[in-house]
């Protein structure tokens, strides 16, 4: 893995965590509501995305030239043609937008009660537990270890929602699950497409126009300030919009195992970032629910005969 590489990876796996970070800071100080914080999150994202892609689809067509038939002679010109055609294939659907408003909109109202580090963790585990079900129901066959690192990861989640002083808000809690099932539903859908990044920039436009009908529902409740329209803007602009740009830059290059386990950082680093910028305590129940999840979890996927 050579040093761009890296740098990339973790420059992705930080904007992941700024995400939580960043919303968790708008919400927490009151500066913004949660629905104005999720339609503004996903228009900027949409925003910088369409530009992003339109600069990329702009240059491979300046490269490219106008569009020829196959010819078996010129290899180099037949690639710029299944380029520019691969340009120009439908990477989404409504279905993708909605999921990607589901997983938003979970996301935004469920950091009014969690902390930053809690948040992640339960995003992070829910998205790898729906997407280890669905590979299950499509036939993908577990070893012993990895049923073993299953369940430590699903007692681990269970641990940490049960009753006591230092559990999670349920409320909050169950809306980030449901946030995390509909981003592992997306995720899942992304790996049909042959173009993520053009895929993620039509399904944050569709989803930006679904969250306008959020925001009107919950227009009476709006509360926006500078600081929270400046705080919802980064995170669809940097740790929404680039992050994920950066992020599809590099995942050609990683191997599957790699790019699933690089993930586990994202909790970790929320975490810091929520005692950095939060003044957040880690409680001993968090300490051991994301030992038993991201040890769990990190079996499963480093022990996959698809590695």
């Amino acid at each position: 893995m050579n040093f761009q590489l890296i740098v990339g990876t973790f420059v992705a796996m930080l904007a992941f965590a700024g995400n939580s970070v960043l919303c968790r800071m708008a919400l927490e100080s009151g500066t913004i509501d949660p629905a104005t914080f999720t339609s503004v999150r996903l228009i900027s994202g949409a925003i910088i995305l369409s530009i992003l892609v339109l600069s990329i689809s702009k240059l491979s067509e300046n490269k490219a030239g106008d569009l020829k038939p196959f010819d078996s002679s010129n290899p180099r010109a037949n690639f710029n043609t299944r380029l520019c055609h691969l340009c120009s294939l439908k990477q989404s659907s409504w279905l993708g937008g909605l999921a990607l408003f589901a997983y938003a909109a979970g996301f935004s109202f469920s950091y009014i009660s969690l902390s930053t580090g809690t948040g992640a963790l339960i995003l992070f585990a829910t998205v790898q537990i729906t997407m280890i079900t669905i590979a299950l129901f499509q036939g993908s066959r577990f070893s012993l270890a990895q049923w073993f690192g299953f369940a430590i990861a699903l007692v681990g989640l269970v641990y940490l929602f049960l009753p006591g002083i230092s559990a999670p808000p349920i409320f909050g809690a169950l809306l980030m699950v449901l946030a995390g099932i509909a981003w592992g539903v997306y995720s899942i859908m992304g790996k049909k497409v042959l173009n993520p990044s053009q895929s993620t920039t039509e399904n944050f436009i569709r989803a930006s126009l679904i969250t306008l009908l959020l925001s009107l529902f919950f227009i009476n409740d709006m509360s926006i300030s500078m600081d929270g329209l400046l705080l919802a803007v980064a995170s669809g602009v940097i740790t929404s919009g680039i992050g994920y740009a950066i992020w599809y830059a590099v995942l050609p290059y990683l191997k599957s195992a790699t790019s699933a386990s690089v993930q586990l950082t994202v909790p970790v680093i929320a975490t810091l970032g929520g005692i950095v910028f939060l003044e957040e305590d880690i409680s001993l129940r968090l300490f051991l629910a994301s030992i038993a999840i991201l040890g769990g979890v990190a079996m499963v996927i480093l022990l996959s005969k698809k590695a």
